[in-house]
């Protein structure tokens, strides 16, 4: 793969998806895992940021790098929420993994698929480590796009096989049980978001509205589980009622990125709050108690993408699951960038064009 500098492997949205295919989801998001798994181990190594941001009426358009010094990576991605109205994603992205020594670009893909992927793997991650031990039941309110990854991952990363399922739009929570039948869940669609957590050892909240909510009130959250809160990921947009934060241990990815778009945007900067990868390393405790509660802030990080973008590349090396793009200039003599063109020309003349360029 990538004989030629000048030639980037890109992988499609149909490459993609028979990537998944043939790989097997379960196995994609246990070996996505152990990617991310591995950097987070290495976390001191990478070069961090924030996501940089340009916020719009209409939604918003995000970059997020990562570098270890020896590969960079970055990722497009937008959030539109209107977007479904027309049939469109609210969110879609793709990214880049590059060489840092020469700054070539070493893959070009979809990234969509990939993050929905990505974002249950970290969500299945942190459950490893916070979750109450041989919890099997989770709560799943919000049934949209990442309902599903979400359950997969969860189920064979922590061994989640009981479901209990709540969306305001039946139609959502009808499609996702529907989508997982034959998985080996037991489902239970829930008339409330109340119901669905009756029970649960493990509540994850993924909804889409950009706006201060309380998905879960503080009377619903009783001792000893672990939320995994997905949906508040921009300024201005929570699911959990404050009271509940400040009942809860609770963990992040990247703390500067958090504070701003995070559920513990509601709270005082000085809230103690502890950066998963410490967990991880072995360096601070994750769950410590039968009573605790756990609560994983997750707003989705840079190096995230940067392991899903590693994962890919070793992925597809001897799949031919990707096309060889002609996307860099690549002269003879790297100081002759024009004569390239004319000799382009003489190669393969243009025809005239009739008329002017207006």
């Amino acid at each position: 793969m990538q004989e030629k500098l000048n030639v980037i492997p890109f992988v499609s949205v149909d490459h993609m998806m028979k990537l998944v295919n043939t790989t097997g989801v379960g196995r994609f998001l246990i070996e996505l895992a152990a990617y991310i798994e591995e950097d987070f181990l290495r976390w001191e190594s990478f070069d961090k940021t924030p996501r940089v941001a340009s916020h719009s009426v209409d939604g918003v358009i995000e970059l997020m790098p990562a570098s270890d010094g020896e590969t960079y990576s970055f990722k497009y991605v937008n959030g539109h929420l209107k977007n479904t109205h027309f049939g469109r994603q609210t969110v879609t992205a793709f990214g880049v993994l590059a060489d840092v020594g020469s700054g070539y670009p070493m893959l070009l893909t979809e990234m969509t698929i990939l993050t929905a992927l990505r974002t249950a793997a970290m969500s299945a991650i942190a459950a490893k480590y916070l979750s109450p031990t041989g919890a099997r039941t989770m709560a799943i309110i919000g049934n949209g796009a990442q309902s599903e990854f979400q359950a997969i991952a969860f189920k064979e990363i922590v061994g989640v096989d009981k479901l209990r399922l709540y969306d305001l739009d039946s139609t959502a929570t009808a499609r996702c049980r529907k989508n997982l039948a034959g998985m080996g869940f037991e489902i239970k669609a829930c008339a409330s978001s109340q119901e669905a957590v009756e029970g649960a050892e493990i509540v994850t909240t993924v909804t889409a509205d950009k706006q201060y909510a309380t998905i879960l009130t503080d009377n619903m959250v009783g001792p000893g589980i672990h939320i995994n809160a997905v949906g508040g990921d921009c300024p201005g947009k929570t699911e959990l009622h404050r009271d509940i934060l400040l009942r809860s241990d609770i963990f992040v990815e990247y703390l500067p990125q958090t504070r701003i778009e995070g559920e513990i945007q509601q709270l005082d900067p000085d809230h103690t709050v502890i950066e998963l990868w410490q967990v991880i390393a072995g360096i601070v405790p994750g769950r410590s108690g039968d009573r605790q509660i756990t609560l994983f802030d997750s707003v989705g990080f840079a190096i995230e993408d940067f392991s899903a973008l590693r994962y890919v590349r070793d992925r597809v090396k001897d799949t031919g699951l990707y096309e060889e793009l002609d996307l860099l200039a690549d002269p003879d003599d790297p100081r002759d960038l024009f004569g390239m063109i004319l000799r382009a020309a003489k190669a393969a003349p243009v025809p005239q064009k009739i008329g002017a360029i207006r």
